[in-house]
């Protein structure tokens, strides 16, 4: 089991005796470095080479002519025409045009032709500039206060939509905060018999946002209208802490250990269910291609579920897994599906675990595991480039950017002062949200722009929600 919600003090409740607006530019803004960066070249002595004549290349005696030879008057510009053509005659036939008196080595042979063109690769492979590594902020590039979101490991509060509107989940609240205008406006606020919102998610087309409440129940809102379409009551039978779409199927996870699917399009939305949890079910994510589902829960499991494995009748008691992982020894919430890689998934564990494990969902094998020296709270992989983000609690509450496959730390983004619980990307794959029990949310630039833009082939995979733009709820 792993550390669940904290109970609330009535030191904290005074905290708010007069309230804080959300998602306000929080009090003291962070430090932002400079992106440019100060040339370090001290200056440094340069040495020549010391060159040491040879004299057994030396000609002693036009050596001596040549130290011992009467120089002109350089204000004496009466010279013979005659004597000067005899010098000049001199010098060519007998000295040769020779002024130097030391002589210094020849220079070596000229290399081979083949060492020559190797010589020529090197140097047109180190005229090359290097590679330079990506900027990565330190510092969050916005800070928002979030007051009262709830301290709960198991809960899912915080996501960002395709229409470029971030979601989160404030005790009985969801407010939804604009990124491309900074507007905030508030979705609705429940009351205190089927609160605190317990978790949220954005429908693929970016409009229609579910909500899953304290209460067991669910609801459907349109956003652009600010009304409930929907109220699903009966699916579970305590709070739904996970919540993830498959096109038109919103699939819950609640207490329960139920994973039910339902068709938002239909009346009778219950149409599919997976068993095989016994504790709740605090991670749910749909695979890029739909036809998988992994789900993590608090007895330490994690399960991948094939969409035509699903039986039909939640009653019938089947269990239909693809795969049972054991693997893990806490709580498994964070779950990542990579974007590059269809059946590669990242999971994470929680306080006693503090793994970071990568599966292939096709044959169920453990490919690698991490110890990150923390619980692991949320996963979120670069859509462009093969890193992989995570975010921890105690004792950093930091989130953490790894390089994919080797695993190695190419930064660590400090601010928070609590566990790091939800994060979320947005829709351009660049900027992440983290939203931690420090009741703070920030945005880090941390995956920044991509190399070059890649085309996609003709033919290629676009994703799980194509031709979803238009979702229909009844």
């Amino acid at each position: 089991m792993d550390a669940g919600s904290q109970s609330i003090s009535s030191e904290k409740s005074s905290r708010y005796a007069a309230p804080r607006p959300p998602l306000q530019e929080a009090g003291s803004r962070p430090y932002m470095p400079s992106l440019s960066t100060v040339s370090r070249n001290p200056s440094a002595k340069c040495y020549g080479d010391r060159f040491i004549p040879d004299r057994s290349a030396m000609d002693m005696d036009m050596a001596h002519y040549l130290l011992t030879e009467p120089r002109k008057d350089k204000e004496n510009a009466a010279a013979s025409p005659a004597k000067e053509a005899y010098r000049k005659l001199l010098a060519e036939k007998i000295l040769n045009n020779r002024t130097r008196i030391l002589s210094f080595r020849n220079k070596p042979p000229e290399p081979e032709s083949i060492l020559t063109e190797l010589r020529a690769d090197a140097t047109s492979i180190q005229a090359k500039p290097a590679k330079q590594r990506r900027y990565i902020p330190q510092s969050a590039e916005r800070t928002l206060d979030a007051p009262e979101l709830v301290d709960d490991y198991y809960l899912n509060l915080l996501d960002w939509g395709s229409s470029n509107v971030l979601s989160i989940a404030l005790g009985n609240s969801v407010y939804l905060w604009d990124a491309t205008n900074s507007s905030t406006s508030e979705l609705v606020t429940v009351d205190e018999d089927n609160g605190p919102v317990t978790s949220l998610s954005w429908a693929p087309d970016g409009r229609h946002i579910a909500v899953g409440l304290n209460s067991s129940d669910v609801q459907l809102w349109d956003t652009s209208s600010n009304r409930l379409l929907r109220m699903m009551r009966g699916v579970h039978d305590s709070r739904v802490g996970s919540l993830a779409w498959n096109n038109n199927i919103l699939t819950t996870g609640g207490m329960d250990g139920k994973i039910v699917n339902n068709d938002v399009r239909i009346r009778n939305h219950v149409v599919q269910a997976y068993q095989g949890h016994q504790q709740e079910v605090c991670g749910l994510k749909w695979s890029g291609s739909g036809q998988q589902l992994a789900s993590g829960g608090n007895d330490n499991l994690l399960h991948i579920w094939d969409v035509s494995m699903a039986s039909s009748m939640p009653s019938a008691g089947r269990t239909q897994w693809l795969h049972r992982l054991e693997s893990h020894l806490a709580a498994v919430k964070a779950l990542a599906w990579c974007p590059f890689q269809s059946n590669l998934l990242a999971s994470g564990g929680g306080g006693s675990d503090r793994c970071i494990k990568f599966w292939n969902t096709h044959t169920g094998a453990c490919l690698n595991s991490i110890d990150t020296g923390s619980q692991v709270c949320s996963l979120v992989w670069n859509k462009n480039e093969r890193e992989l983000l995570s975010s921890h609690g105690f004792a950093q509450n930091q989130l953490t950017l790894w390089k994919y496959p080797s695993m190695v730390k190419m930064a660590e983004l400090t601010g928070h002062t609590s566990r790091v619980l939800f994060t979320a990307q947005s829709p351009d794959g660049l900027t992440v949200a983290s939203a931690a029990a420090d009741e703070t949310l920030r945005f880090w630039n941390v995956f920044g722009a991509p190399e070059a833009p890649k085309t996609a082939t003709k033919g290629s995979h676009t994703g799980m929600f194509n031709n979803s733009n238009h979702i229909h709820i009844r």
